[in-house]
């Protein structure tokens, strides 16, 4: 008997009505609004292979020439962008300068943060390496 007023309790109680859930839509991109080469590379290249981020390590895996590529954004500071151009370039590592700023970097890059730097190890399943050659 006891059970039962449990059960009647719960029965009177109103459900709560199920909200309908928000489908992100995405919109198309135009033909003007697609995607760099150099974005989509980088963005696959930093799912698929081995990167990091920051000068500072930058500026250490240019002097060893342990990085395949640099990838260095548009408003760095001239004399960390000067040191880190004129290390690559003694150590033979190819240089892309990105024309947007660290925020837009990190962006492509997928982080929350800006990013003034990103040294590329391994391409994944990228080719971004092939895209700084033509450059």
């Amino acid at each position: 008997m006891v059970d039962e007023e449990v059960e009647e309790d719960v029965e009177d109680v109103p459900e709560e009505k199920e909200l309908p859930k928000k489908r992100l839509v995405r919109r198309r991109k135009s033909k003007k609004e697609k995607e760099s080469p150099l974005s989509s590379a980088l963005r696959l290249a930093v799912e698929t292979g081995k990167v990091e981020f920051g000068t500072k390590t930058g500026i250490k895996d240019a002097l060893n020439g342990s990085a395949k590529l640099f990838i260095i954004a548009g408003n760095l500071p001239e004399d960390t962008k000067n040191s880190i151009v004129k290390y690559a370039a003694s150590s033979g590592v190819p240089m892309i300068l990105f024309d947007g700023t660290s925020i837009e970097l990190g962006s492509i890059c997928g982080k929350p943060f800006p990013v003034g730097m990103v040294s590329v190890y391994d391409a994944g399943a990228s080719a971004i390496i092939s895209l700084a050659k033509k450059k």
